[in-house]
């Protein structure tokens, strides 16, 4: 007997009820919550560090105290919004609250169940993660913890303390306190009346609740006080406070828009992405509050006027390419327009101008007797982790040349990060050649690289981009809206120390006399899947077959564009070398996709999806070219950096679930995007020869998903290593201790030893 009323006292106390209401009535709040726990635990967005994110925050360049404040602060202000937005809700459905004094704190209290038990499971994440993966000292690890939890404190007291003071509770009504407006108010008379309507149908027994004191109390002696019409005006009240408290979240965050360029400013991506969950539920509780049973309908009908309106083009959400003019007339792109700019008389205007260039490349290689071997440098794409991967290689690639890799590296081609990485150690290059002491081995370069560049990122896309843009830049005497690309360009010029903040044509001359090599960009147009060839000088002849294979110039397929001609009338030459960068690294819903100057607009997207690896557009290059090269070298060096195993071993395919049979025939060709290119690609190496009549040769460098345990120099003697397998870095731009370590030591595996080996006989360079 007294078991089964220990057991009613349980399940019908106030905190297990409302449970069970959360359940029953506000899944999708329930959903929110279950999202964040599978989040962190690495179920959704694994691949691309997501989970990294909440578990290893950074803040300042920095994992610490701060950022894990930052973390709680924003963790603090979503269980606000979830209380406030649940109150709102269904707080008038518990009417003996409204007898108590402060009902929205003891309601808070206990509705916290949910919001505790995942507290308490990220905190065991955290310190999972941080102690087995990150290796941190258990002392570092209890500051983060405290920080994450004072965060939490602090929105938490606020909360306390607007409400403590704003709230009326019965006797504060009854006393005459409650705003008179309000009960003049008829759409607060209409949604009061609506509540007590609902209030009268008692669907949830409560007998006991947790006062402020943490005390069981009995309610039972309150359940039916006799006005419930004072009591529902007194919910009205709270929820009126609650939907100002609200809005004046949600101004402040987008306030803090304005200071997006500040770095403090700058919060970890963890605390923006909680920010703008926050946000999400806040607007649910505000519509709930105003619009009642219509606020589905006026979310709808707002989604469909501003789709209307997005369609009538009113309204242009434009992410532009800073540097090009985007008020003149639009340039057209068409059939007809893409056959002109591709005519045999610029294919060979722009092949000769590029054979001067390949001319002065021979001229600083090899000598009058002996010819040397070209090289081709292809990088993939794979955010930062192939932007930290393709430096190391250089540099170590670099370091047993002797300092003359990019003497003998004519054209760079690739992907993304990759690219990114490789035009970095092409400007150190560049400035070290123009007489600046660099020490191209300066382990600082790859730690700039690998800063993090995800923060900036996120939280323009919250107090930013997900609403209005409304501040402006100016670049080159023409003015542009900031978006989360703009910030994107900015930080990553600061991680690297300021030296890419150039134009696309600065580097005309240099590659022209073949001072550095060429890097071709080769972003996808999102209208028809063409390449868009971004380079410093034109390069028309990559864009159609050679000229005279065809049974006419009006058979030619156009298989790309030439951005330079395009858009010569609208400023290509001052076209930002950073937005040409970022146009090769679209990541997806992360940097927005750059729209150009045409008619229709064209949208670019990222180079990976058609050539992850650059070897299509080196070989196109080769083959154009493939005479001179015959002439004057004696071979071809395809020089790949790849973020990716080439033969990684073939996955077992566990019993499938029913979603997994549903998505299978989409992601099994996303997941094999890379696998696809490849078996393309070693066709084409193939190909090429049988009709290049000079050797190619393939030095292939690739990040592996070991990590190694015993370590080993390029000087040692192959040798067998002690590894493990570990988890692969993430797709992102933001990169954990753990992960920029494990690329680091990759260049010590022995089939990179190998490849550092070959690439030095390969090219027959003894050391200064």
């Amino acid at each position: 007997m007294a078991t089964q009323r220990f057991f009613d006292k349980i399940l019908y106390s106030f905190p297990v009820q409302l449970l069970f209401h959360q359940f029953k009535r506000n899944l999708l709040l329930v959903l929110l919550w279950a999202f964040f726990i599978a989040v962190i635990f690495g179920g959704v967005g694994k691949v691309y560090g997501i989970h990294y994110l909440f578990l290893d925050p950074e803040y300042l360049g920095k994992v610490s105290f701060l950022s894990f404040l930052w973390v709680g602060l924003a963790l603090g202000n979503f269980i606000v919004a979830y209380q406030i937005t649940s109150y709102i809700l269904d707080g008038h459905r518990f009417p003996f609250l409204g007898i108590l004094e402060w009902p929205f704190g003891k309601y808070s209290l206990n509705n916290s169940l949910i919001p505790v038990i995942v507290v308490l499971v990220y905190i065991a994440a955290i310190l999972g993660f941080q102690i087995r993966s990150e290796q941190t000292l258990i002392f570092d690890v209890l500051i983060y913890v405290l920080g994450l939890v004072l965060g939490i404190i602090v929105m938490l007291v606020i909360m306390y303390y607007y409400f403590r003071f704003t709230n009326k509770d019965i006797f504060r009504y009854l006393a005459g306190s409650v705003d008179k407006r309000l009960r003049k108010s008829r759409i607060s008379r209409e949604r009061m009346m609506d509540k007590y309507q609902e209030s009268r149908k008692k669907e949830y027994n409560v007998d006991y609740y947790f006062d402020l004191k943490l005390r069981f109390r009995s309610c039972r002696s309150i359940q039916d006080f006799y006005d419930r019409k004072t009591i529902l005006k007194v919910f009205d009240q709270n929820h009126f406070n609650s939907v100002l408290f609200e809005l004046v979240i949600i101004l402040i965050i987008f306030l803090l828009g304005v200071f997006i360029e500040n770095p403090v400013i700058q919060i970890p991506a963890a605390a923006s992405a909680l920010l703008l969950f926050s946000i999400l539920v806040m607007l649910v509780g505000a519509i709930s509050y105003w619009f009642r049973g219509w606020g589905v309908a006026f979310i709808l009908a707002l989604f469909l006027l501003a789709n209307f309106v997005s369609r009538t083009g009113i309204i242009q959400n434009i992410n532009p390419a800073k540097g090009l003019d985007y008020k003149k007339e639009k340039a057209q792109y068409s059939l007809e327009n893409l056959r002109i700019m591709s005519s045999v008389e610029n294919f060979e205007e722009d092949k000769l101008q590029m054979v001067h260039a390949l001319t002065h490349w021979r001229e600083k290689n090899g000598s009058e007797v002996s010819k040397p071997k070209i090289v081709f440098l292809c990088v993939s794409g794979g955010g930062q982790r192939a932007a930290l991967w393709s430096l190391n290689v250089l540099q170590k690639s670099d370091s047993i040349l002797s300092g003359d890799l990019f003497r003998n590296v004519f054209m760079i081609s690739g992907a993304s990060g990759g690219m990114i990485g490789a035009a970095y150690y092409r400007e150190l290059y560049l400035r070290k050649k123009m007489g600046e002491e660099i020490d191209m081995g300066n382990p600082q370069w790859m730690m700039n690289i690998a800063k993090d560049n995800l923060n900036p990122i996120i939280f323009s896309l919250v107090v930013n981009d997900s609403f209005f843009k409304i501040r402006k830049f100016e670049y080159e005497n023409r003015t542009y809206y900031k978006d989360r690309g703009f910030v994107f360009e900015n930080h990553l010029n600061q991680n690297l120390g300021g030296i890419l903040d150039k134009k696309l044509s600065d580097y005309t001359i240099y590659e022209n006399n073949a001072d550095i090599p060429v890097l071709l960009m080769s972003p996808i147009i999102s209208n028809d899947g063409r390449k868009l060839y971004i380079s410093a000088s034109p390069v028309s002849f990559m864009t159609i077959t050679q000229p005279g294979l065809e049974t006419s110039e009006s058979d030619q397929k156009v298989r790309g564009v030439d951005f330079n001609r395009l858009f010569k009338d609208h400023g290509a030459s001052s076209l930002g070398f950073l937005s040409a960068l970022r146009m090769s690294a679209s990541f997806p819903y992360i940097t927005p996709t750059i729209s150009l100057p045409s008619e229709p607009r064209i949208e670019v997207m990222d180079a990976g999806i058609a050539d992850n690896f650059g070897i299509q557009d080196a070989l196109r290059f080769i083959f154009v070219m493939k005479r001179w090269i015959r002439e004057h070298t004696a071979g071809v060096v395809l020089m790949i950096v790849r973020d990716t195993r080439k033969t990684a071993p073939i996955e077992k395919r566990s019993f499938p679930s029913l979603a997994d049979r549903f998505t299978y025939p989409i992601s099994s060709v996303y997941n094999n995007l890379g696998n696809i290119q490849d078996v393309n690609n070693e066709s084409q190496i193939e190909n090429a020869k049988t009709w290049l009549e000079v050797p190619l040769e393939t030095v292939a460098f690739e990040y592996d998903t070991y990590t190694l345990i015993r370590d080993i120099s390029f000087s040692t003697e192959e040798q067998e290593v002690e590894r493990k397998e570990i988890e692969r870095a993430s797709l992102s731009w933001h990169l954990t201790s753990k992960e920029k370590r494990n690329i680091r030591e990759n260049i010590h595996l022995p089939h990179n030893i190998k490849a550092l080996k070959q690439l030095k006989n390969t090219l027959e360079i003894e050391p200064n």
